[in-house]
């Protein structure tokens, strides 16, 4: 009957919206708590909150807060209109609590720091579909998080959704 931490990793690109959006209509169910997990990478210091949770990330913000453009830039995100519909849709919908949990720093080890902080039962994320040589230069964040995660993670491509 639910009550899970569902993880959906998230930078408001094309992927992450699909990953969210499958994640959305085929993961979550009434109980569970939907967590994005978003890892902004390069950041100003302007204001106290950075300092305050640089470490170990933001504490989870609601949706109602997340949804917030005034408070969203506090955290340095900014949600786009189709990404916060979803996550609305999913709330009232399915009866889901939604959360966003902000890191700052390299994705990739910020991703698995918070699946196990947190701690999820599984995570979603996007992919590109980068060809192997440009996964092999750029890296890939999708894969790194499969290899390294202490959950199960689900990789959905752009076209997929």
């Amino acid at each position: 009957m639910g009550e899970r931490n569902v993880g959906v990793a998230m930078d408001f690109s094309a992927c992450s919206k699909a990953a969210l959006r499958w994640a959305s209509t085929n993961l979550a169910r009434r109980g569970d708590r939907l967590v994005l997990l978003h890892v902004n990478t390069s950041y100003q210091i302007e204001h106290g909150v950075v300092h305050l949770w640089e470490q170990g990330g933001s504490p989870l913000i609601p949706l109602y807060e997340f949804s917030d453009p005034l408070i969203a830039k506090r955290y340095g995100v900014s949600p786009d209109n189709e990404t916060l519909n979803i996550l609305a849709q999913v709330a009232n919908q399915r009866q889901v609590e939604v959360v966003a949990k902000v890191y700052w720093g390299d994705p990739m080890k910020k991703i698995c720091e918070g699946i196990e902080k947190i701690p999820l039962h599984c995570l979603v994320v996007g992919s590109r579909g980068l060809s192997k040589v440009k996964r092999a230069l750029l890296g890939s964040v999708s894969n790194y998080v499969v290899n390294h995660a202490t959950c199960p993670v689900t990789v959905v491509k752009e076209s997929a959704f």
